[in-house]
C-alpha cells in the first residue's frame, strides 16, 4: 500500500530549517541530494544553486517529512501559501500509475510520471480541487523515501 509523506517547499533555507526540525524530532535524515548532485549536460545546474537541496527527508515515525528548495528558475515560493505538496511513495510503477492518472484527472499536470533524472519514476500535478501532489517510486528502496 502507498505511503502519504508531507512535502514542504523552501526558498532557499531547507537546509537551515530542516537542521531545526531534526533538533526538534531527532533522528539521522534518510536523504540528502543537492541540486549540483544531477548536474549533467541534459540537465545543466546553475552554479548559484549548486548547493541547495534538491531533495531532504527526515524519517518521523514511520513516515517522513521531506523537502526542496525551489529553483530560482521557477520564481519564489509564496510562503504564506502553496508552500507544500503531498507525496505518495508508491510500492510499485503500476501503483505509482494508477495513483498519478487517478487524481490528477480533470486537474494540471506540472511534472508528467516518468523515469526521473535522479533514478525514481516520479510526476507532480496539482489536483481538480487545487491540491498538490507528488507521486514516487524508488525501485531502489521498494518506494520509501
Amino acid at each position: 500500500m502507498a505511503q502519504i509523506n508531507p512535502h514542504i517547499n523552501f526558498n532557499g533555507n531547507a537546509e537551515e530549517a530542516f537542521g531545526f526540525y531534526k533538533s526538534v524530532f531527532g533522528g539521522e535524515f534518510a536523504k540528502i541530494v543537492r541540486f549540483k548532485d544531477l548536474s549533467s549536460p541534459e540537465y545543466p545546474i546553475p552554479e548559484n544553486e549548486a548547493d541547495k537541496i534538491m531533495h531532504i527527508a527526515l524519517p518521523i515515525g514511520k513516515n517522513f517529512l521531506m523537502a526542496n528548495d525551489v529553483p530560482e528558475s521557477m520564481g519564489p515560493t509564496n510562503e504564506n501559501e502553496n508552500r507544500s505538496k503531498i507525496s505518495v511513495s508508491a510500492e510499485s510503477k503500476e501503483e505509482a500509475d494508477k495513483i498519478f492518472n487517478g487524481l490528477s484527472a480533470g486537474g494540471q499536470i506540472e511534472f508528467p510520471i516518468s523515469d526521473s533524472p535522479w533514478g525514481t519514476y516520479f510526476g507532480m500535478f496539482r489536483d481538480k480541487f487545487g491540491i498538490e501532489w507528488m507521486v514516487d517510486f524508488d525501485s531502489r528502496n521498494s518506494g520509501k523515501m
